[in-house]
C-alpha cells in the first residue's frame, strides 16, 4: 500500500510541476492559433461547396475512418455527389494527388487508400486541406459536397459542420497535452451549434449519438475470394492488428466464436514493409482491412493464408438525421432520400 500511494503521489507531483506548466503554455498557442484564424490573420480559405469535417479532440485514433466511410455512403444514398480529402497520413509523398484503389499506400496513406476502395468517391490527399478540395473540385466539378477525413484543427480549410469523434475516454482527465489527452479544450467545441458528437464506443461518457461496430460475416482473401467467418471457427488463428486499439479488434473475433492461437499488436500505421513477421508459412492469419491494404501488395504474405475482415460501422439513425437536417440547409434542393 505504501507502494501504491508513493507512486500514486509521484503521478501526481510530476503532473502538477512538470506536465501542467507545459500544457497551460500549449493550451495558449492553442487558443492564439485559433484567435489568430478567426481574427483573419491567418488565411481561411472556403471552396463552393459545403464541407464537413470529420476529426477528434484526443490524441490517438477513436474510429474517425470507419466513420468518413459510412457518412459518405449515406450521403451517396441520398444521391448527393461526394468527395474526399485528407492529409493522408504515413505517406511518403508531400505533394497533392488524386488516390486510386490501386494507389500505393506509400503514395497516398492507407486510410485515403482504404475509403476510395470502400465508397469510390473521389479522394485526393494534400498537407494542406484546401490544396486537396480544390483539386478535387477542379477534377470533379460536379462535387456537391467534400468530406474532410481529420482536421478539426486544420483550420485553414472553412468548414460548414464538424463532427466530434469520441471513444471511451470521453475527454479524459479534461487536460490538454502532454498532462491530457486533449488537442484542445473541449469547451470551446461544445457551444451552441458546435459539433455533432459521436460515440464509437461502448460506454458514451457524456451526451451525443452512439454507434455500434460489428465484424461483417465474412472474409476477403488477397484475390477478392470470399470465406464465411463461420467456418473458420474451431481451427487455431492468428490476428494481427496496426490500429489505434488492436484490443477491440481482436476482443470482436473472439466473441465471434474464433480460437485466437496468437495475437499481434502493433502500432497504429504500421509500416508493414520495413520488418518480417514472425508467422508460420500456410497460417491463416486474420487482419483489418486498414493493415490489409498494405499487406496484400507485400510479395512475403503471398505464403500465409492472410484474410483482412470488414469492419461494419453503424452509427445510430439519429446522428445521420441530424447531419442531414443540416446538410439540408447547405445544399438545396436536397436529393430525395433513398434510405440510410
Amino acid at each position: 500500500m505504501k507502494i501504491t500511494l508513493q507512486n500514486a503521489w509521484l503521478t501526481r507531483g510530476f503532473l502538477a510541476h512538470v506536465l501542467w506548466p507545459v500544457s497551460c503554455l500549449y493550451g495558449m498557442v492553442v487558443r492564439l492559433r485559433r484567435s489568430l484564424y478567426r481574427k483573419g490573420v491567418f488565411k481561411v480559405e472556403r471552396v463552393n461547396v459545403p464541407v464537413i469535417v470529420v476529426g477528434n479532440l484526443v490524441a490517438g485514433g477513436a474510429g474517425k475512418t470507419p466513420l468518413v466511410m459510412a457518412l459518405v455512403r449515406h450521403l451517396q444514398a441520398r444521391g448527393i455527389r461526394v468527395g474526399v480529402v485528407s492529409r493522408g497520413y504515413g505517406r511518403t509523398t508531400s505533394d497533392c494527388r488524386e488516390v486510386f484503389s490501386d494507389s500505393p499506400v506509400s503514395d497516398a496513406g492507407d486510410e485515403p487508400v482504404l475509403i476510395k476502395r470502400s465508397t469510390h468517391a473521389p479522394v485526393f490527399v494534400a498537407n494542406r486541406r484546401p490544396e486537396a478540395a480544390r483539386a478535387l473540385l477542379s477534377a470533379y466539378p460536379t462535387t456537391q459536397l467534400v468530406v474532410c477525413d481529420d482536421g478539426l484543427q486544420h483550420y485553414a480549410l472553412a468548414r460548414d459542420i464538424e463532427v466530434a469523434v469520441f471513444d471511451d475516454r470521453g475527454i479524459g482527465n479534461g487536460w490538454l497535452l502532454p498532462a491530457g489527452p486533449l488537442r484542445e479544450p473541449w469547451h470551446q467545441r461544445s457551444e451552441v451549434n458546435g459539433p455533432v458528437v459521436l460515440h464509437t464506443g461502448q460506454t458514451p461518457a457524456f451526451g451525443g449519438y452512439t454507434s455500434s461496430r460489428r465484424l461483417a460475416s465474412h472474409t476477403t482473401a488477397a484475390d477478392g475470394s470470399k470465406i464465411e467467418l463461420s467456418s473458420l471457427r474451431g481451427r487455431p488463428l492468428a490476428a494481427l492488428a496496426g490500429i489505434a486499439n488492436p484490443q477491440a479488434f481482436f476482443s470482436m473475433l473472439t466473441q465471434s466464436g474464433l480460437t485466437l492461437a496468437r495475437t499481434i499488436s502493433l502500432p497504429d500505421h504500421h509500416d508493414f514493409s520495413n520488418d518480417r513477421l514472425d508467422v508460420s508459412p500456410g497460417q491463416t492469419v486474420l487482419c483489418t482491412e486498414k493493415d490489409a491494404v498494405k499487406l496484400f501488395n507485400l510479395p512475403e504474405m503471398a505464403s500465409i493464408h492472410l484474410l483482412s475482415i470488414p469492419l461494419e460501422f453503424v452509427p445510430e439513425a439519429g446522428f445521420f438525421d441530424a447531419i442531414d437536417k443540416r446538410v439540408a440547409t447547405l445544399i438545396s434542393p436536397l436529393p430525395s432520400a433513398h434510405g440510410h
